[in-house]
């Protein structure tokens, strides 16, 4: 009991450091469609500051938090923001339409068809989740729910001010 009691003393504090050392991740070089039907990928948007949403148009939180996620899109845009709202899997692709016209929504809207983009972000299964990422093409921050939009202005504003 003593050894285990030893060997946890001497490995929590390292467990703990790993899962808190802010390590980032470099986002998915994953290939999406726009509802549009053009083709693109997301290493194209590498150099700027983008935002990538997943989404469901029978997520109310998604719903109600959209008009916030179009007034900062059209905050940050002239400065070199892009926005990606990525609709989950299992959304019809007619309600999605039908919600990104009815709404206006100004930036890039993807359905992912497949499954791939929520997996290759770390497996997304809650919506809204929104990602941050840098002009280096790393993600900085993930939130889960909707973001504290202050906090998210701030962080732009920051990542925005910086070099590619």
């Amino acid at each position: 009991m003593r050894l285990i009691r030893r060997i946890l003393t001497l490995l929590l504090p390292l467990l703990l450091a790993a899962c808190f050392s802010g390590a980032q991740q470099a986002a998915p070089n994953l290939p999406f469609t726009q509802l549009d039907g053009s083709q693109h990928s997301l290493a194209e948007l590498k150099g700027k500051v983008t935002l990538v949403n997943f989404w469901a148009t029978s997520c109310s939180t998604c719903v109600k938090e959209m008009p916030q996620m179009v007034d900062t899109y059209k905050k940050f845009q002239g400065q070199g923001l892009e926005t990606l709202a990525i609709a989950m899997e299992y959304d019809p692709p007619a309600y999605v339409m039908q919600f990104a016209q009815t709404r206006q929504l100004p930036f890039r809207v993807a359905i992912d068809h497949s499954g791939d983009l929520a997996k290759g972000f770390g497996e997304v299964q809650l919506t809204p989740t929104t990602f941050v990422v840098n002009k280096k093409g790393v993600i900085v921050k993930r939130y889960v729910g909707e973001p504290d939009f202050a906090a998210l202005h701030s962080l732009l504003a920051q990542l925005l001010a910086e070099a590619a």
